[in-house]
């Protein structure tokens, strides 16, 4: 499971209810929640954050927690 799948789990929210309300695909979703190879595009998690009532830069700092700065 990948950290949006954690993210979306975490919330309690259907990945069928997300698909309906942003026009991702069921299998797209299914596919970034699930597999770690698949890479989310800026604007599916810009409609997702809208589709779920959550900031996008919240779930933003959520999904790619393990992101960060070079020392």
């Amino acid at each position: 499971m990948t950290h949006l799948g954690e993210y979306l789990e975490k919330k309690a929210i259907s990945k069928a209810a997300v698909s309906n309300r942003t026009g991702i695909s069921r299998s797209r979703i299914s596919e970034l929640a699930n597999n770690p190879a698949t890479h989310l595009k800026a604007k599916e998690l810009y409609l997702i954050a809208l589709a779920i009532d959550v900031e996008p830069h919240e779930m933003l700092k959520e999904v790619f927690k393990e992101v960060t700065l070079l020392k």
